[in-house]
């Protein structure tokens, strides 16, 4: 164990070093939050996928099929890989096309400078959850090789997490994402051939799995249509116009690139995803009796691969988990520092807007620490990240990139319908809250949008 403790912390240095090499080229605000819109195929598709396959995807998805087996409701992989595509599909070349630097960019060109700061303030809180869920898996896998307890480790994390990302930016996380992203999935792929052989080869490995384990319907999801909907819509409309997947399509060279880069990379989420469930499923009788089922993952590799197998492989799970957070935090970072404070102190330095980014970083880095020291586990806060005020951003965000419908008005009344109804749906405890807020939030905004005055909406840039 310490000399896979120490090849760990020989890898979190090397992490820093490529930082910290960086970091003297980060010169403007733009090339600190979306890496001077330079990012080719490579590394827009890992960097991608390598932001969006952080600690949900390997070490809660592993660890709910470890506990409850696999349904096709199961958010991970399938609805996030599909929701990548859509992005691509639908939003990512009108998106580019407006040189944004944040998403709240988007709010005031279409709806002007209030829409844009009551955005801003509901974009941030979905990242700084997603934020904590990844800090929280990064302590699971730091429990399973250290002596440290679960609130200690997390506290580790984080600070490393906040460190990493104040020196680098997005530019050495795109360079960092495509190493983590080939580490990731070379640790996946050889845990799977060490428990397949371990069990006899592929087809005794397939027919250890216990058909009850499998079923159409999770055992917490409403077998009704309205459920099922309820259960997808969660993470496809609740994220596919999220702010850490749009930064990412922001920084790329050519709308093609932005396009392809985040369809192929929903593909290559779907393939190396059903990895960790596949593991759930075949391999939940090597590591039995665990007190948190979020161990699983790395517990296995644990009791299964040879010590330099094992390096690799938890050099993956921190890899994914790595460039997740640093997204994140970059993101919440941008939106506090170029959408909020910037604007109101009157800034106007590339030198002072460049360090109010890295401060927000610090912040919000903290605020996901408490939040990951307070969950219950990885899921709860991916879940909420994905529902948290996500329904009117996706419905404002649609109507203004592809209708001259509604003006600053509609907006405001979708951006708080969606989020009250959200809330309200939740405290009350109705079956399906995620729904009722999109469904609030569009009604609202057609009831405005249809009756403001066409003047009132601010001319907008053809995303043509």
């Amino acid at each position: 164990m310490n000399w896979i403790l120490l090849a760990l912390v020989a890898y979190l240095v090397l992490q820093l070093g490529i930082g910290a090499w960086l970091a003297p080229k980060i010169h403007t605000e733009d090339d600190y939050l979306v890496a001077g819109r330079k990012l080719g195929y490579p590394l827009t598709i890992f960097s991608i996928f390598a932001t969006w396959f952080g600690a949900e995807t390997c070490i809660s998805s592993a660890g709910r099929a470890y506990e409850e087996g696999f349904s096709l409701t199961s958010a991970e992989p399938f609805a996030y890989g599909v929701t990548l595509m859509l992005t691509g599909l639908i939003f990512a070349v009108p998106i580019w096309r407006l040189k944004l630097t944040t998403m709240a960019d988007l709010f005031r060109l279409r709806f002007g400078p209030g829409v844009e700061r009551l955005a801003a303030l509901m974009l941030i809180p979905p990242s700084v959850l997603w934020a904590g869920a990844q800090l929280r898996g990064f302590g699971q896998v730091l429990t399973t090789i250290t002596a440290l307890n679960l609130s200690t480790a997390i506290a580790a994390a984080a600070a490393f997490c906040v460190l990493y990302t104040v020196l680098g930016g997005l530019m050495a996380d795109a360079i960092t994402d495509l190493i983590q992203g080939s580490i990731l999935v070379v640790g996946l792929v050889g845990l799977v051939v060490a428990v397949v052989m371990h069990q006899g080869g592929i087809e005794a490995t397939l027919a250890g799995i216990d058909p009850s384990r499998l079923a159409l319907v999770g055992p917490d999801v409403s077998p009704s249509f309205v459920g099922l909907l309820e259960e997808y819509a969660i993470p496809i409309a609740g994220s596919v116009v999220a702010v850490e997947l749009i930064s990412r399509v922001i920084a790329a060279r050519s709308p093609e690139v932005a396009r392809n880069g985040a369809v192929m990379a929903g593909g290559l989420y779907i393939v190396v995803g059903i990895l960790p469930v596949f593991l759930g499923l075949v391999a939940w009788r090597l590591v039995p009796s665990l007190p948190d089922s979020e161990q699983f993952l790395p517990a296995l590799a644990l009791e299964m691969l040879p010590t330099a197998g094992y390096v690799i492989f938890v050099g993956a799970l921190i890899s994914a988990i790595l460039s997740t957070v640093d997204t994140i935090l970059l993101v919440a970072g941008g939106l506090a520092a170029h959408n909020l404070v910037a604007p109101m102190l009157g800034v106007t330095s590339e030198r002072a807007k460049l360090r109010l980014a890295r401060m927000g970083v610090l912040v919000f880095g903290v605020v996901a620490l408490t939040l990951a020291l307070g969950a219950q586990g990885v899921a709860e806060l991916v879940e909420e990240s994905s529902s948290f005020g996500t329904a009117g951003a996706l419905v404002v965000v649609s109507f203004g990139l592809f209708t001259r419908i509604g003006g600053p008005r509609a907006a405001t009344v979708s951006l708080l319908g969606g989020l009250a109804s959200y809330l309200g749906a939740t405290l009350a405890g109705l079956p399906y809250p995620f729904i009722t807020s999109l469904a609030v939030a569009v009604a609202a905004y057609l009831l405005v949008g249809l009756t403001e005055p066409r003047h009132s909406g601010i001319p907008f840039p053809s995303p043509g």
